[in-house]
């Protein structure tokens, strides 16, 4: 049995001017501590698709098991990361803010600080326990939220576009951490991104989406060995793919611009 079964998923929005489909019989299966990254142009469904899969809204047909288990709202077998720094609680300290949904789950004090500062050490940020989110810096941020969905021991990790709005290169050792993490965790991964390299970083599988309405448009298994190298000649190549997949220029300046 897949970990996770999407069954002709679609979507659809009523809008003053009529109905509006944002997804349209998107299916695909995952195995357990498969890496799977989407990727797609604005208006694809990329992140409408996450939202499903995390249970924050429902489909119009279709439906998502995850686990054998029908997805019906939220529940603590799945974490999601945001890009929005907001995503914090800027009252909580960062050891406050992974120890939020254990509290959600009974777990008493004792255990509950341990468990978070075991995710804390895991993104390294056993330091900055006491810090809040405005003493931290954008990546940090992104750790703690990271720290924060591990912390429940979720099988699934939701990420939509989590490094978007970081600086290259604390975007480039976010990548770094995450793959890290999820070597030593061994989770259940969904990541949406726009970034062609970091889904070629990162995936064991990439899903190309095209839009209006969003659908899926082919799939790449990335047959990398990790970790892997952006600058061999393999990824690029990989990369070179996923922008023909997308319908993007390849070339020199284009490759250049989706490695950034």
């Amino acid at each position: 049995m897949p970990h996770i079964d999407v069954r002709d998923v679609s979507v659809t929005y009523p809008t003053p001017s009529g109905p509006v489909t944002a997804l349209q019989n998107v299916g695909f299966t995952m195995e357990p501590s498969e890496f799977l990254c989407i990727v797609g142009p604005s208006g694809c469904g990329k992140s409408t698709l996450l939202n499903i899969m995390a249970g924050f809204i429902a489909p119009t047909t279709g439906d998502i098991s995850i686990g054998g288990k029908a997805v019906a709202g939220h529940s603590f077998d799945r974490g999601v990361v945001f890009q929005d720094f907001a995503q914090l609680f800027p009252w909580r300290t960062a050891l406050g803010n992974v120890t939020f949904g254990l509290e959600m789950k009974g777990i008493d004090k004792r255990e509950r600080e341990r468990i978070a500062l075991e995710q804390l050490r895991l993104v390294g940020l056993e330091r900055f326990a006491s810090h809040y989110p405005h003493h931290l810096s954008g990546g940090m941020q992104q750790r703690v939220a990271i720290a924060r969905s591990l912390a429940y021991s979720p099988a699934v990790l939701l990420m939509d576009e989590p490094f978007a709005a970081l600086d290259a290169l604390t975007r480039d050792e976010m990548q770094r951490l995450l793959a890290d993490v999820w070597r030593e965790t061994r989770k259940t991964v969904v990541y949406v991104t726009h970034n062609v390299a970091e889904a070629v970083y990162l995936a064991d599988r990439v899903i190309v989406m095209s839009p209006h309405p969003g659908r899926i448009k082919s799939e790449v298994r990335i047959g990398l060995p990790r970790p892997r190298d952006p600058l061999s000649v393999e990824f690029v190549e990989y990369q070179k793919r996923l922008l023909r997949e997308l319908g993007q220029e390849v070339g020199p300046r284009r490759e250049t611009k989706a490695a950034e």
